[in-house]
């Protein structure tokens, strides 16, 4: 069996700039190199103030601090890195098409593509390559067509190594994962990859499929738990005109085995990198197939999801008489979930965009997000032009700049910090009547109510 010494990830993003940085931290003898064409992301990895990495996770900056430069490298020259490597992770951006056959719902694997092109190039000797970027079914067939047609007489051996990681809590999952999935057809790089993970993983937690499977697995385990925050969601709108309260109701549910408590937790909706764009490809690879009832139900999770954030938005116009025109809005919270500066999907982008159709005055203030992101995801919607959006948009460094003299405060992040603010003196300096949207069921209703807040909160 191959003996991995050198590892390179082609991809700083994510979910391959920590996951390569445990892997280097629980294997000190493994050289690992993640490459990356963005010379700014590879300069912030490499950067001695290890709180700048480009990517926000809790103890990520302890784990790069002990591998980096023993064993943990970061750069730009990706043909090196292919050269030396004996095993190559790709881990490289698959976004949803924006053009083209399957637009809006396929997984755009340009990128997968050049970088199975790339390794074809540059490759003299045998490699192990795994893809660790979430992809349809099958995308190995077409990364081993690639490959296999070099004329170079290198051999190659595709694994599929999706990342089950939750962002927020990466580093976590990371260290102590439910289970370690490697899908592939050869028994002995499959054994490469599964050594390198026993090194701290019980060899039970690994999980070896053929390849179809372990790459289906990654698009069905998002989409199961996708379909549970929106099944709690319609609920939570049910509950709404019958006066019920959608956190007693998760709670009944979730104390029944076998429903378990998890993924019950009424929003304004779900956001993230993966989980819109897992079903979409899912809608995809079953409509292709012409499998259209199962391609309709799992579109149905998005369209209700879709849905709870169009509400949201309306319902804020409607409580705050039908006009938002001109009225300062406090959004506490832009990232998709607490913990992370994700902001890929983010409830709160949708949110925005709607009520800035009303020419709503929007405030923003999130802990980990900057000025630069935000503008960015509003640009990206192309719904209205850059110098309208920060004509109505501004973005502030403390939460008291957000509030102050605004009409409503909306929360569209569960960040920790914002259920320990002083809401009394936060009131006092607000318009009256004093708005509180909690689109993330966070505060605590009734003492809010008590102050003086006219509050709403999600399935209540």
């Amino acid at each position: 069996m191959k003996d991995i010494k050198k590892i390179t990830c082609i991809g700083a993003g994510y979910v391959g700039g920590p996951t390569m940085s445990v892997i280097a931290q629980k294997n000190p003898n493994v050289e690992i190199t993640v490459v990356d064409l963005n010379e700014q992301r590879i300069a912030a990895w490499n950067d001695a103030d290890l709180s700048k990495l480009p990517v926000y996770e809790p103890g990520l900056d302890a784990v790069v601090g002990e591998a980096r430069g023993r064993n943990l490298f970061f750069s730009t020259d990706v043909d090196k890195a292919i050269d030396e490597a004996d095993m190559i992770f790709i881990s490289v951006n698959t976004p949803t098409k924006t053009y083209g056959k399957g637009k809006g719902q396929a997984a755009d694997l340009k990128f997968i593509e050049l970088c199975a092109r790339q390794i074809a190039a540059v490759a003299k000797s045998d490699k192990i390559v795994v893809e660790k970027s979430t992809l349809p079914v099958r995308t190995a067939e077409a990364l081993k067509s690639i490959l296999d047609h070099t004329g170079n007489g290198v051999n190659f051996h595709i694994l599929s190594n999706p990342e089950f990681l939750a962002e927020g809590t990466a580093v976590t999952d990371l260290h102590n994962p439910d289970r370690v999935l490697i899908g592939g057809e050869d028994a002995e790089a499959i054994e490469a990859l599964v050594q390198v993970y026993e090194a701290w993983v019980p060899r039970e937690r690994i999980l070896t499929t053929n390849l179809w499977s372990s790459e289906l697995s990654k698009l069905v385990a998002n989409a199961f738990l996708a379909q549970r925050v929106s099944s709690i969601n319609a609920i939570s709108e049910l509950c709404e005109v019958t006066g019920a309260n959608v956190d007693e109701v998760a709670h009944a549910i979730g104390k029944d085995s076998r429903i378990g408590s998890k993924f019950l937790k009424a929003s304004v909706g779900f956001g993230g990198s993966c989980f819109q764009k897992d079903i979409l490809n899912l809608v995809y690879i079953a409509r292709s197939y012409h499998l259209d009832a199962v391609a309709d139900y799992w579109e149905q999770v998005i369209l209700l999801n879709d849905h709870q954030k169009t509400r949201f938005a309306e319902r804020i116009i409607k409580t705050m008489y039908n006009t938002v025109n001109g009225k300062q809005i406090a959004f506490l919270g832009w990232a998709f979930k607490k913990d992370t500066n994700d902001t890929r999907e983010s409830a709160a982008i949708y949110v925005a965009d709607h009520l800035l159709d009303e020419e709503a005055s929007i405030i923003v203030y999130d802990p980990k997000v900057t000025a630069e992101q935000i503008y960015r995801d509003l640009d990206y919607l192309g719904t209205r032009t850059a110098e309208e959006n920060r004509r109505l948009v501004t973005v502030v460094n403390t939460p008291t700049e957000a509030v102050t003299g605004a009409h409503a405060i909306a929360i569209l992040t569960e960040w920790d910090e914002f259920k320990d603010y002083d809401w009394a003196s936060i009131k006092e300096g607000m318009k009256r009547p004093s708005f509180l949207f909690d689109g993330r069921k966070l505060l605590n209703g009734a003492e809010l109510q008590k102050i003086g807040f006219s509050y709403y909160a999600i399935g209540e």
